[in-house]
């Protein structure tokens, strides 16, 4: 199965949209770098270019690279996890402009599936993972529930033998400031 994680990352590293399982549901995923793979995303979904996105990161190191400063309090939570959880930093650096929150803030989570870690490590930068669905519609837990229009629209789509490690639920949302004080925006 690591040939599907391998294509999948030279897709995006062309610039490409890929639809693949996370640890939480399928998404739609491309580098979070850029800012025309981020738009087409966002006009595959039909989304409001002014909502930010999740992304995903193979570890606090490769986080690090993408916030101006990293919170001790969201190493802590990021240790002690044991379910998908997204952390919103403050101050994203490098990340295309179009996948950061108006505030600058920008939620990522290290995902608990090898596979996603795997392709966030191959492409070496953090990768878009926004649900696989038309703005408004409900989330897809598994491969069969994406709209034929979103399967039809992405570059290439990995294989959903590994849909296996998917949660079927979206993951909690953790906001945390560089004085370490801590909003849950999703439990």
């Amino acid at each position: 199965m690591k040939e599907t994680v391998i294509e999948a990352a030279k897709v995006l590293k062309a610039g490409g949209v890929i639809l693949y399982p996370t640890d939480t549901i399928w998404g739609i995923g491309c580098d979070a770098t850029n800012a025309e793979a981020v738009a087409k995303v966002f006009a595959l979904k039909r989304r409001d270019e002014a909502k930010s996105l999740v992304l995903l990161a193979a570890d606090l190191d490769m986080v690090a690279r993408y916030v101006r400063e990293l919170p001790q309090m969201a190493i802590e939570l990021v240790e002690v996890n044991d379910a998908p959880m997204t952390i919103i930093y403050p101050d994203a650096v490098g990340i295309a402009p179009n996948a950061v929150a108006e505030d600058g803030s920008v939620g990522i989570r290290i995902p608990l599936n090898e596979d996603c870690v795997d392709l966030c490590r191959r492409l070496g930068r953090p990768v878009v993972s926004t649900s696989a669905n038309i703005s408004g519609e409900p989330a897809p837990k598994k491969f069969a529930d994406i709209p034929d229009e979103i399967k039809s629209a992405v570059d290439y789509i990995v294989s959903p033998s590994l849909e296996k490690g998917s949660t079927g639920k979206a993951s909690q949302i953790i906001k945390v400031a560089v004085d370490g004080q801590v909003q849950i925006i999703r439990a």
